[in-house]
């Protein structure tokens, strides 16, 4: 791509967390900026703020919602007139504490909608608009329950799983249309919904990690960018744990 053209890059649940720290990250490194949310208040601040460093605007949608997603990534094009990497951050862990037998259907609905069937609204219509901008990145925030096993969290698991699933089929089909496809799988990072654990199983989690801390936004925000990156265009397909070496246990 013509290094004077600005790249443009798509960033659910973008009001808070990860994803809030990934789009100040993008737009740093100058990109114009979509960002994406449900919560208009946040998206709203986050549109606010991270105006100081670039372009950027905010589509409120639900991932949940096919036409809402479809119609935040029109707009992006209608603003930005291309698209050229993602970040589908948006993301619940819903309830803990039960076992499989135990995980409520409303819980295992609701995960598996916002986590996974959100995941998949939002490739589906990323990719159309990549390939007809010549090709693009994609990364899918997963999880290291995506590669691991987690008890009380069978709803959790099973999306991120599935996410890592979906990363792979889709970097697998579209590999040679210059569209990669990879998924980053995040320990337990400084962020409201792990500072939001029972204290018992957070204290659980950092004892169990090999730095003995938890990660920070940026750092997962470093990561999403460089797999964004001219530098990462031959990685394709590949669900990366940036765990503090958790999942090497």
């Amino acid at each position: 791509m013509n290094d004077t053209v600005q790249r443009v890059a798509f960033v659910t649940g973008a009001g808070s967390g990860i994803a809030r720290a990934t789009a100040q990250a993008f737009a740093e490194a100058g990109y114009a900026v979509a960002l994406v949310d449900r919560d208009r208040e946040a998206g709203a601040r986050a549109e606010s703020e991270l105006s100081e460093l670039g372009s950027c605007r905010f589509f409120a949608a639900d991932v949940t919602d096919d036409a809402s997603v479809k119609d935040a990534v029109t707009r992006t094009l209608s603003a930005f007139g291309r698209l050229d990497a993602a970040f589908n951050a948006a993301g619940i862990d819903g309830e803990h504490g039960n076992r499989t037998a135990d995980c409520t259907l409303e819980n295992w609905h609701r995960v598996i909608s916002v986590d996974l069937t959100g995941t998949f609204h939002c490739m589906r219509h990323q990719i159309p608009a990549m390939l007809a901008s010549g090709g693009g990145a994609i990364v899918n925030c997963a999880s290291v329950a995506g590669l691991v096993g987690a008890a009380t969290f069978a709803a959790y698991v099973a999306a991120k799983h599935g996410v890592v699933g979906l990363t792979r089929t889709a970097a697998l089909e579209y590999a040679r249309e210059g569209i990669t496809v990879n998924a980053i799988c995040p320990g337990t990072i400084n962020t409201q919904m792990n500072r939001n654990l029972p204290a018992d199983l957070l204290q659980g989690l950092l004892a169990a990690s090999p730095m003995g801390r938890l990660g920070e936004p940026s750092e997962i925000a470093a990561t999403v960018l460089f797999l964004c990156s001219d530098g990462a265009k031959f990685l394709n397909g590949q669900a990366l744990a940036v765990d503090g070496g958790w999942t090497t246990q």
